[in-house]
């Protein structure tokens, strides 16, 4: 059996290529780019809690996996994602109960976000910790551009401006950082989209 350590570059480099060889381009928004922020997010997060090393694993394994499914799904690319990180982790006999736990959290991110675990909370916040970043305006952009693309809807600049101001407005973190950290960060962001929509 591999170590943590060597499992947890097994599935960087599995993953890290997977993405790169199967990702649609017109993914502007959930590129492989996304997913390596969101593994960084989940390290963060995951350092302001007393968690197992397999938790912690667990958890950087379920941001690596967490939106492979990308590559052949839009509409419920979790299932496929669950799918893809079971086979290669049973391949490399993980243990099932670890397993367990990775799925879960991936299921976690499945919009609209319900986690009930530290480790599902944690990962959803991970995944949404762009709503924080100063240059917002930069993945707000890319993800208008990737609806857009999917489903052949173009939203005027108010009607964009409208829906991430419901978005940010309607989003709260899960766990006590995202809370109490994240979450003011966000606010920033929040004013600036609000302001935007009422100029439009």
């Amino acid at each position: 059996m591999l170590t943590s350590e060597e499992i947890l570059d097994a599935v960087k480099s599995h993953v890290s290529k997977f993405l790169k060889v199967n990702l649609s381009p017109e993914l502007t928004f959930h590129n492989a780019d996304h997913t390596f922020e969101v593994v960084r997010a989940a390290r963060e997060i995951s350092l302001e809690y007393d968690l197992s090393d397999e938790q912690r694993n667990n958890i950087e394994i379920a941001a690596w996996f967490h939106d492979c499914g990308y590559s052949q799904l839009y509409t419920d690319h979790e299932t496929l994602s669950k799918s893809l990180a079971r086979d290669f982790l049973q391949e490399h006999n993980y243990p099932e109960n670890a397993i367990s736990q990775v799925l879960d959290c991936i299921e976690a991110t499945r919009y609209p976000q319900n986690p009930q675990s530290i480790a599902s909370k944690i990962i959803c916040d991970a995944d949404l910790y762009h709503f924080t970043r100063p240059d917002y305006h930069r993945y707000e952009n890319a993800l208008r551009l990737e609806l857009e693309t999917y489903f052949e809807n173009q939203y005027s600049d108010i009607e964009w401006a409208r829906t991430n101001c419901l978005m940010l407005e309607n989003h709260e973190y899960f766990t006590d950082y995202g809370k109490e950290t994240l979450q003011k960060f966000k606010d920033v962001n929040m004013e600036r989209v609000r302001s935007k929509a009422l100029e439009c």
